[in-house]
């Protein structure tokens, strides 16, 4: 039997390695969020309908994560049972995701089959991309190593919020590509997840094959009955509680780069700053949020950063009257607004980056995949739910209504998690479920 190490050192580097698979992630995600709302806006008008488009990636996550996930933990190959997926999917997701800008100024039509092809491909990768981890790092340091990919996915969305949105404006005509005003961020996006791909596949090995095989396969349905079964509810009320957070953080995201540019007035290559300030929260504070919850337990680490988030929405319901009381207006107003995201970045990564390890702790290496997907069914169902719904309340009350919804979905997750009693690593602090 194989000694594991006692600290997270010895799987930094592989750690970071892996995180390039969900550096593709966070380059497009971002991208996505801000600008197909704005590409399905010249053609639909209700906010609505435009919402009810962008669940299309929700909907084909719901079924194709977990679907990919499962089918993967059951394949054995030379090169892993992830990375087959991830050589496939990951390079059909960067021609799907170039374009994009190009389908947009075709016709409604070439927009939707854009989209539609574009998330069978992704949310087909996200499963075995984000499985990875777990099946190389123990369970003890995988807190720690959530972290540092959240950190690639944090430099992913400054790279391409803060750096290729930018070039959103310019207005130049290159070769092969032809304008570029509206366009170029998305091609150079697509290369960017190509070479991704190369160094993932070039610089990380699985574990061998003869270990996974000795690993016995284990059925889904086997695996859901002893979830829903057993005495310890904590996995079925981790996966209520990310379900809830989800609701609220879905419900705003898509709607973000509409309201800087509609409600605030910032211009098209700005928009995706407001995803920006939390893509830097998440480069900086991911890393030291997994070493935190290993020192005071995940649920009260992710308790705290729930009850914290509940606050910051709520102030950005309140931005208005916060702004005059502060004397600030213009670009005064939208400075505090990326400020209050900032923040709202330093506590939503904390929650991300505890929640799956908190998942995974309960699996075995049989059944990553199976708990992987798992999370993605409760996270994209909210998903799925809560843009059309917020862009009702936005038709029906303005922008300022998502952040209430979203402040009460905060809340609400945090009083659910207050009931779970598992997912903490092997020789965590004892009091920390009692005290949290």
């Amino acid at each position: 039997m194989t000694k594991v190490p006692n600290s997270f050192r010895p799987f930094l580097g592989t750690t970071f390695l892996i995180g390039f698979g969900f550096f593709t992630m966070g380059l497009m995600d971002p991208l996505y969020d801000t600008y197909v709302p704005i590409f399905l806006g010249k053609y639909i008008r209700s906010m609505g309908i435009v919402g009810s488009v962008m669940t299309l990636d929700n909907i084909f996550a719901l079924f194709l994560i977990p679907i990919v996930a499962v089918w993967s933990d059951k394949i054995r190959s030379p090169i892993g049972r992830r990375m087959p997926f991830i050589l496939v999917t990951l390079p059909l997701t960067a021609v799907c995701f170039a374009w994009l800008p190009y389908a947009a100024a075709a016709s409604l039509a070439a927009l939707v089959a854009a989209i539609f092809l574009l998330n069978i491909w992704k949310q087909s990768a996200r499963g075995p991309v984000v499985a990875l981890m777990p099946d190389i790092v123990p369970g003890e340091f995988r807190s720690e190593a959530n972290g540092v990919i959240n950190t690639m996915g944090g430099i992913a969305s400054i790279v391409g919020t803060l750096g290729l949105a930018r070039l959103m404006d310019l207005d130049v005509t290159l070769p092969l590509l032809g304008p570029s005003k509206g366009r170029l961020p998305f091609p150079i996006a697509g290369i960017l997840v190509v070479a991704a791909t190369a160094l993932l596949f070039a610089l990380v090995r699985e574990r061998g094959t003869g270990d996974a095989s000795a690993e016995p396969r284990v059925r889904l349905l086997e695996s859901l009955k002893g979830i829903a079964g057993s005495g310890d509810k904590s996995a079925l009320l981790i996966l209520a509680s990310l379900f809830l957070w989800f609701l609220g953080y879905q419900g705003v995201l898509p709607f973000i780069g509409k309201y800087s540019v509609e409600s605030l007035g910032v211009s098209q290559g700005r928009a995706a700053f407001a995803a920006g300030m939390v893509g830097i929260a998440y480069a900086l504070f991911a890393i030291p949020s997994g070493y935190v919850a290993h020192r005071i337990g995940r649920k009260r680490a992710i308790r705290t950063a729930l009850a914290a988030l509940t606050v910051l929405v709520s102030l950005l319901f309140f931005l208005d009257p916060l702004a005059s009381a502060l004397g600030l207006a213009g670009m005064g107003k939208v400075y505090l607004f990326w400020g209050l995201l900032f923040f709202f970045g330093l506590f939503w990564v904390t929650v991300v980056t505890n929640s799956f390890p908190m998942l995974w702790q309960m699996s075995r290496y049989g059944t990553v995949g199976i708990y992987t997907g798992l999370y993605y069914t409760f996270s994209q169902g909210a998903a799925i739910l809560s843009p059309p719904l917020t862009g009702g309340i936005i038709d029906l009350a303005g922008y300022r209504g998502i952040f209430a919804f979203c402040a009460v979905c905060m809340a609400a997750a945090f009083t659910v998690m207050g009931f779970v009693s598992g997912g903490e690593p092997e020789g965590a602090v004892a009091a920390s479920g009692a005290a949290s």
